[in-house]
C-alpha cells in the first residue's frame, strides 16, 4: 500500500520465479532477448543468496561427486576443485553468472500466489509487493517440498528422523545405528557415508535398485527424459529422470557392494518406538530414521489458477503450461537435470517472445 493506501502494482511482460539453473538459464535468454531487468522482467528468488537449491546441499557434497552440472547459457564454470562443498563452488559460480548479465535478482523474496489479475494480465503476490505481468516463468524447482512418507506407528518413534532436505553430513550420525530409507542417488550417498562412521546402517527401498553398467550415452539419456516428457504430457506428476535410468555402478559402489553396506531390504510395514518392523516378523532397532525419499514440484503458488489435471500433475508441451500459455514451467519434468533446464530456459523465451510480440494473452474460460 502506498501513502494513499491504494495498492501498488509493478507491471512487468515477464515474471520469473527461481533463480536456480532453470531461472538464470531464462534471465539469461531474455535479456539476451532484449528485455530488461526490472523493467520488461523481473526475477524473484527466495532463498538468501545465489545458488538455487544448491547453497543448501550438505557439506560432504563435494563438487567432485556431483552428478554432472551443466554451464549455464554464455559462460563455463572452469577450475573448480573438486574437494570443495558443491554449495560453495556453485554458489559462487551463480553469483559471478548474475552479475556479470545484470540479472538483478530479488531475494529474498517469497512469492505467495499467482492467480488472474486485471486486462489479461497473472496477479502476481509476493512478499515484496504484487507484479501484474503478461506472462510467467515458474523456475521453483523441488527442494521446498521434500516427501515424507508416512506409515503406521510413525509419530511413536523416540529415535530422530530426518530428511535428505536436513542432511548435515556423516559426522553427526557417529556411533548411531541408522536406518536409511530410499534408493535413489541421495540415499546411496548418505549410506555409504554414514557407514564409515555410524554402529550400525541398515537400507530398505520400496523396489529393487537398479544399478548401471557401462556408458549412459546421448541415445539413452533421450530415452530416459522421453519417458518423464510422457508423464508430464498427460498430465501426471513428474518422475525424476533418475528414477528411470538407474544408479551408475561405479567403484565406490562395488566397493560398497562387497563390503554389504548396500544389502537392501524390502519397505518395512511398520514403524515402532525402537525402530521399524515387518509383517512377517523380522524388525530392526534404529536411532535414527533419514528419509532420503525425493521431492516434489513446488508449485503450490500456482494453485489459484487451477493448472493441474485430474492426474495431479500440470499437463505441459514443450514448457508451456496446457491450460495456460502464459504460464511456462521450467526444471519440471524433463528438464529437471542441469542441461534440460538451460534448454527449457530458451525454450519458454523463445515461446514467450512469440506471445508479447502478438500482443494477445489466452484468457483461461474456466
Amino acid at each position: 500500500m502506498n501513502d494513499f493506501g491504494f495498492e501498488e502494482v509493478r507491471a512487468v511482460d515477464v515474471v520469473v520465479i527461481g533463480a536456480g539453473q532453470a531461472g538464470l538459464s531464462a534471465a539469461f535468454h531474455l535479456r539476451r532477448a532484449g528485455l530488461e531487468p526490472d523493467r520488461d522482467f523481473v526475477v524473484l528468488d527466495h532463498a538468501p543468496e545465489p545458488g538455487g537449491a544448491w547453497q543448501f546441499r550438505w557439506p560432504s557434497l563435494t563438487y567432485g561427486k556431483v552428478h554432472g552440472m551443466h554451464a549455464l547459457p554464455g559462460m563455463e564454470l572452469t577450475g573448480a576443485d573438486p574437494a570443495r562443498p558443491s554449495s560453495e563452488v556453485i554458489g559462487a559460480y551463480f553469483d559471478t553468472y548474475e552479475r556479470t548479465f545484470g540479472l538483478r535478482v530479488h531475494r529474498p523474496v517469497d512469492v505467495t500466489a499467482v492467480r488472474e489479475g486485471e486486462g489479461g494480465r497473472l496477479r502476481v503476490e509476493t512478499s515484496e509487493g504484487v507484479y501484474a505481468t503478461r506472462t510467467l516463468i515458474n523456475a521453483t524447482g523441488t527442494w521446498d517440498r521434500p516427501f515424507w512418507p508416512r506409515y503406521p506407528g510413525q509419530e511413536t518413534f523416540r529415535g530422530r528422523q530426518l530428511h535428505t532436505a536436513g542432511y548435515p553430513g556423516p559426522e553427526a550420525f557417529a556411533g548411531k545405528r541408522v536406518l536409511v530409507v530410499g534408493g535413489g542417488a541421495s540415499g546411496t550417498q548418505h549410506l555409504m557415508e554414514i557407514a564409515e562412521v555410524a554402529a550400525g546402517t541398515t537400507w530398505v527401498t520400496r523396489r529393487e535398485p537398479v544399478f548401471r553398467e557401462g556408458e549412459f550415452g546421448e541415445a539413452e539419456g533421450r530415452a530416459a527424459v522421453a519417458l518423464v516428457e510422457d508423464r508430464v504430457r498427460r498430465g501426471l506428476p513428474p518422475q525424476s529422470v533418475v528414477s528411470v535410468t538407474g544408479l551408475p555402478l561405479n567403484d565406490a559402489i562395488r566397493a560398497a557392494q562387497a563390503r554389504g553396506i548396500l544389502d537392501r531390504l524390502p519397505m518395512f510395514d511398520r514403524i515402532t518406538p525402537t525402530g521399524v518392523a515387518w509383517d512377517d516378523g523380522r524388525s530392526v532397532d534404529v536411532d535414527v530414521i533419514l528419509w532420503a525419499t525425493g521431492f516434489r514440484a513446488a508449485i503450490d503458488h500456482l494453485a489459484p489458477l487451477r493448472l493441474r489435471e485430474p492426474g495431479g500433475g500440470i499437463q505441459v508441451e514443450g514448457t508451456r503450461a496446457v491450460r495456460d500459455e502464459r504460464v511456462h514451467l521450467v526444471g519440471y519434468g524433463p528438464s529437471a537435470s542441469t542441461i534440460g533446464a538451460n534448454r527449457a530456459g530458451r525454450t519458454a523465451v523463445s515461446d514467450i517472445r512469440r506471445l508479447l510480440r502478438g500482443d494477445r494473452v489466452a484468457v483461461p474460460t474456466a
